[in-house]
């Protein structure tokens, strides 16, 4: 079985969408093998128990300083022996001793069509704000890699979703997560477990 571990911040939405694909079967030969949350108390951590998976938190709060919980999170993560971590929501900035450690067996969704509303300083409801004001006609999401940039790793999948008149970021948020992250976070995930999707390392541009 292809062992998938899921990093959440909040409710869970995305974590939702990828158990029911498991459940359902669309996601052939998976599981999830374990939810780690930096937040204690989130309803992700309910939707994890409702499911039958183990869950976990590891949050920063509770280490005396940030080399401490990254060390943590990574010995947290080392625990399920994943095959691929999927950041649905997860609202912390990945150490680069886990980045390293599993360069290419790391994936994020992003409220966004990357290369647009993406790095550092964009994230929730910022993102879909800045759209609005930007006034772009369509937004959508991107399911992408990890690697030690910010939203900078090889793109797997987009979905464009149209903005419409009166959008406000919570109503746009919405409808992006309904017409496109729950749609393709869990495609990912099964391109990815059937070997249909690898992951190449970009070369050197110097080289």
């Amino acid at each position: 079985m292809f062992r998938v571990l899921v990093l959440v911040s909040g409710g869970g939405t995305n974590l939702q969408a990828i158990i029911d694909r498991v459940n359902d079967g669309t996601i052939k030969d998976t599981e999830i093998v374990g939810v780690i949350s930096n937040n204690h108390g989130v309803y992700s951590l309910e939707r994890a128990a409702a499911a039958g998976i183990k869950a976990e938190v590891i949050a920063p709060k509770d280490y005396p300083d940030r080399s401490s919980f990254n060390r943590a999170l990574l010995a947290g993560i080392d625990e399920y022996k994943p095959d691929l971590i999927v950041l649905a929501g997860f609202l912390v900035v990945v150490p680069e001793i886990v980045i390293q450690k599993y360069e290419g067996k790391i994936i994020n969704i992003h409220p966004s069509l990357i290369p647009s509303f993406c790095g550092t300083g964009y994230y929730g409801l910022r993102v879909h704000k800045a759209a609005l004001e930007r006034g772009v006609k369509v937004s959508g999401a991107t399911v992408h890699f990890v690697d030690a940039g910010t939203d900078t790793g090889p793109i797997i999948l987009q979905k464009a979703v149209y903005v419409e008149d009166g959008d406000t970021p919570e109503t746009l948020q919405r409808r992006i997560m309904e017409e496109a992250e729950w749609e393709i976070l869990p495609k990912a995930v099964s391109l990815i477990a059937s070997g249909e999707v690898v992951y190449k390392k970009p070369t050197d541009m110097r080289n």
